[in-house]
């Protein structure tokens, strides 16, 4: 075990929670979890090779303790993942609702994990599905492909696969997860030049989305979400989602059709903090009523 503390620069208030809750995908994601006693435990491939993170927050103070292969890198890079790098002063509200979330979320941190394929496979597996239905998959390949994590970490917490694993995962295995053959192709295309897509973690945020969307089936939708993740971009506001822009333009203005034009239009006077705007309206609590029932989850496995 490695351990190291950090204490968030100026000394202010820090939300470790709902700093990395973004990396989470969905409820029981088998690579982060969290525990009764307050705990944050993450797994992740390093290019040092698999390492499971603790953190605790208390007193100020961010705890850390790591273990496996990657469990130096974990710690060195530690700082920039919690938000080190991240500057929310640079965020004007000019929305009242802006203004009460940013006041009530001062804690709040924008992580940068440094990690493409970490964040990028989940992403490509999120496209025009429900949630639902993008975490089971998730779930479920990271169960049947992953490896557990090392340490002493909680049950069922997973490491995911190599680049080579996705590569080599059989069409029936994806099948039943419910991935369709275009995102699974993807995943794979993706897979096949991981040491080329991480690169794109120490690029300029437009280089590395132009990198990303090199691999056919990639798009800005799923760049952003990525780069929002591996970079920690204030940024990189996700264009092309169903639901966004319609809570967008109803939290900014009552107006609940807005599409992607109207929500840049919207976001325009938060240039290069437009994500974080985002993060702060969805965090503010406000919802968009429903007029239409939800998506049924389709069952690939089945057919």
């Amino acid at each position: 075990m490695a351990t190291r503390t950090w204490v968030p620069p100026g000394g202010g208030p820090y939300d470790l929670d709902r700093t990395l809750c973004v990396l989470a995908r969905g409820p029981g994601d088998p690579a982060y979890r969290t525990t009764p006693d307050g705990s944050l435990w993450r797994a992740s491939r390093t290019p040092e090779g698999p390492g499971t993170l603790r953190l605790t927050a208390r007193d100020g103070e961010v705890h850390a303790e790591a273990w496996g292969p990657g469990a130096d890198w974990f710690l060195e890079h530690l700082p920039t993942l919690l938000g080190a790098s991240d500057v929310p002063a640079a965020f004007t509200p000019r929305h009242r609702l802006l203004h009460e979330a940013h006041r009530r979320n001062p804690g709040l941190r924008l992580a940068r994990t440094g990690l493409v394929l970490e964040s990028l496979i989940p992403s490509i597996l999120e496209q025009k599905v429900t949630s639902d239905e993008a975490y089971r998959a998730w779930r479920r390949l990271l169960q049947r492909h992953g490896e557990p994590a090392p340490g002493p970490a909680p049950e069922g917490l997973r490491v995911m696969p190599d680049p080579r694993a996705w590569a080599l995962i059989p069409s029936w295995e994806w099948h039943k997860a419910g991935v369709d053959t275009k995102r699974s192709a993807t995943i794979v295309r993706a897979a096949r030049a991981a040491a080329r897509l991480e690169e794109t973690a120490t690029m300029d945020e437009p280089q590395a989305s132009a990198r990303l969307q090199l691999i056919p089936g990639i798009g800005p939708w799923t760049a952003a979400e990525t780069l929002q993740r591996t970079h920690g971009s204030p940024d990189a506001v996700t264009v092309g989602d169903l639901h966004l822009p319609r809570i967008v333009g109803y939290a900014l203005t009552g107006f609940r059709g807005a599409d992607d034009e109207a929500m840049l239009e919207l976001l325009a006077p938060y240039e290069g903090q437009r994500h974080r705007a985002c993060r702060l309206i969805l965090l503010s609590g406000v919802t968009l009523p429903r007029r239409a029932p939800r998506f049924s989850v389709r069952d690939f496995s089945h057919m």
